[in-house]
């Protein structure tokens, strides 16, 4: 099996020993946030979305982390946590307020706990209002709090269903995160306009429902006369994350074709050694030009030469009746390929990992392969 060269996390952190990453899932307007510890590798991703779940497993698996849990800050009613499928594909814990009462939950989180990371950790503040079980995790030095729906740049979650309470959250606000140090970075669980990050001196000053000079009564007569229309995936997102994201059984979701593995730039992509076992059931393209595949690298056995910039006129060339695993010399211009091939309706296409290179090198036969 072909494995990519362990990447040094604190190098990709900027030298920095937290690697951190902020990710945006646009349907539902969703931040996501993964933390490493840079010399231990542990790690958390915190609010992970049900349909993002192949990008954020893409990311953990370049980036090679061991993720202890997946933390989310509440029982959403607009989105599907990914939690339970990131637990299924890893073995992290699933951690969620207890106050929530959902199930699949092995990490049941109360005010005042730490969620330990390698050497860094996360505490854990009770903050609700928008719900009962909202959480806000503050970073170990306070440099970083993930505020959920609790707080949000310039407003804060609607305490108009689901246990709200608008003057709960205005003490779980102003007692539990704006008391932070003002430098403290606050990070929100969504935005619909583009903002990604505040800070507590910010929303102390600028934020118009609790900021400023505004009062718990002046907050309280904002909430109760907002008036919002009600979320409109609360009737399939609320069950769901109160199964932390767990599909029903009539949901399973169909086999997939083949071991396909995304690479987190969104690319379908097969291992040599699934593609040798199953290569007689395959179309196997190479686009590389026709001096290559007959020259001294060699070639797949019975592959389909189109060379690339003849792939978009020769299409009809292509078997429909079996997946294409399209590759070249490196895996590169083979996954330009594999994209063309998507954008052209064909839905059973990856990219062969590390191509023609990483095939040989795995011992996998060649036609015409001069000798080393």
């Amino acid at each position: 099996m072909v494995t990519a060269t362990p990447l040094s996390l604190e190098a990709v952190a900027g030298g920095s020993k937290l690697l951190f990453r902020q990710l945006f899932d646009a349907e539902t307007g969703t931040f996501t946030y993964l933390l490493v510890d840079g010399p231990s590798g542990q790690g958390v991703l915190i609010d992970p979305v049900f349909e993002q779940h192949s990008r954020d497993l893409s990311l953990i698996q370049e980036l090679g982390p061991t993720l202890v849990a997946c933390l989310d800050t509440h029982a959403h009613a607009d989105h599907v946590t990914g939690s339970w499928l990131m637990h299924q594909a890893t073995g992290c814990a699933i951690g969620l307020a207890a106050a929530a009462r959902a199930d699949n939950v092995t990490l049941p989180l109360h005010h005042g706990d730490r969620v330990a990371f390698g050497s860094r950790h996360l505490d854990v503040r009770a903050t609700p209002g928008h719900t009962d079980g909202c959480l806000t995790y503050v970073l170990d030095d306070q440099s970083m709090a993930f505020t959920g729906d609790a707080l949000l740049v310039r407003g804060c979650g609607r305490c108009d269903f689901q246990q709200g309470n608008a003057a709960t959250l205005y003490r779980s606000i102003t007692e539990q995160i704006l008391a932070l140090p003002e430098q403290c970075l606050l990070y929100p669980g969504h935005d619909y306009t583009g903002r990604m990050v505040s800070s507590v001196a910010e929303e102390r000053r600028y934020n118009a429902r609790l900021g400023g000079q505004a009062t718990e009564r002046d907050f309280v007569g904002f909430m109760e006369n907002m008036k919002l229309p009600h979320p409109h995936r609360i009737a399939q997102a609320l069950p769901a994350n109160l199964r932390s994201g767990r599909p029903r059984e009539d949901q399973a979701i169909a086999p997939a074709w083949a071991p396909v593995q995304r690479s987190y730039a969104g690319l379908p992509e097969l291992l040599p050694d699934w593609v040798a076992e199953h290569r007689h059931a395959l179309t196997l393209l190479d686009v590389r030009s026709t001096e290559e595949f007959n020259g001294p690298d060699g070639r797949v056995p019975e592959s389909l030469l189109i060379p690339l910039p003849e792939l978009e006129q020769r299409l009809l060339e292509i078997p429909t009746d079996q997946p294409v695993v399209v590759l070249c010399h490196s895996g590169s211009r083979s996954a330009l390929a594999t994209q063309q091939l998507q954008k052209a309706g064909f839905s059973q296409v990856a990219n062969l990992r590390g191509g023609l290179r990483c095939w040989s090198d795995e011992g996998y036969p060649l036609d015409g392969e001069s000798p080393h």
